[in-house]
């Protein structure tokens, strides 16, 4: 039995009126394709951050355009699923990783994720080696531009300029160009190297033709897994390197507006978690 089915028996037995538990499953289900659209995999309720709520709610907000009742509606059910979570043993799932503050890595974690990939990449030989060179790439990339994993599958070879790319958003819109440093020209510049020659306009393709031409999101996940077992670093997943690479403008005192404009966030309130000094703030200061 799924999370949902789990959740929606949970409720069938509650005394609310059947309707409230029709659109508290509806919401939820929602919100689980929201996020397995923008995080490009499937959903885990252990990886739902903060930011991650904050963001829906400005997605209802600014792209479906609902009412505040309507938005609060919706975050109601989130509350009572989360509060299901809490209580359900069963599930596996530590209460205390549930809806947490964004995680970033701090620049000792960063400079042991970077040689992890490296060492990965300089294993590698015969036809290995362009698979592996490709997520060293990505994941390289995603560090340095913080973009989420569904804009980087949909990078297209069009889109890449010398010092800039433009960045599609899964559902169509928004579409941004942003400049892109220096690490994050190299990463690109490694894998168009040695990327298959072929008619796909897709950056990042996957090496198996009968799997799609697009690189999926599994891959991509599978591939940081793999770097973080190297690194030694725990609880790593693909939304810590945009906030690792928010957190580093933070701390080279770039603009919230800059940075809100390179992250594609339309709230500047979105980025309190950046900003906010704490236990990770700390341990930048420290390494450097």
């Amino acid at each position: 039995m799924t999370l949902i089915d789990q959740f929606k028996t949970y409720l069938s037995r509650e005394s609310r009126s059947a309707g409230t538990n029709i659109g508290y499953l509806m919401d939820t289900r929602l919100f689980i394709k929201w996020f397995e659209k923008k995080c490009a995999d499937t959903f885990a309720i252990e990886n739902v951050t903060s930011e991650d709520i904050a963001e829906y709610r400005t997605y209802l907000q600014d792209e479906q355009g609902l009412k505040a009742s309507t938005i609060s509606r919706k975050l109601a059910a989130l509350s009572v699923f989360r509060r299901w979570v809490i209580q359900t043993s069963q599930i596996g799932v530590d209460p205390a990783k549930l809806m947490k503050s964004p995680r970033w890595l701090n620049q000792a974690e960063q400079y042991a994720l970077i040689a992890a990939i490296q060492q990965d990449d300089q294993q590698q030989v015969g036809r290995w080696q362009t698979q592996h060179r490709r997520d060293a790439s990505i994941i390289l990339f995603m560090l340095h531009t913080g973009l989420l994993l569904s804009e980087v599958v949909l990078l297209e070879l069009n889109d890449v300029q010398a010092e800039s790319i433009l960045v599609r958003r899964a559902n169509g819109n928004r579409e941004r160009l942003i400049a892109i440093n220096a690490e994050a020209r190299q990463a690109l510049q490694e894998w168009l190297a040695v990327r298959p020659q072929n008619s796909n306009p897709y950056l990042w393709v996957a090496m198996k033709p009968q799997r799609g031409e697009i690189v999926s999101g599994r891959a991509v996940q599978q591939a940081l897994r793999r770097y973080a077992q190297i690194a030694g670093l725990q609880e790593l997943h693909l939304d810590v390197l945009r906030h690792t690479f928010a957190r580093n403008l933070v701390n080279d005192h770039v603009s919230v507006e800059e940075i809100a404009a390179l992250l594609g966030v339309a709230h500047l309130n979105l980025l309190q978690f950046y900003i906010t000094p704490d236990k990770h703030s700390q341990e930048d200061i420290a390494c450097r």
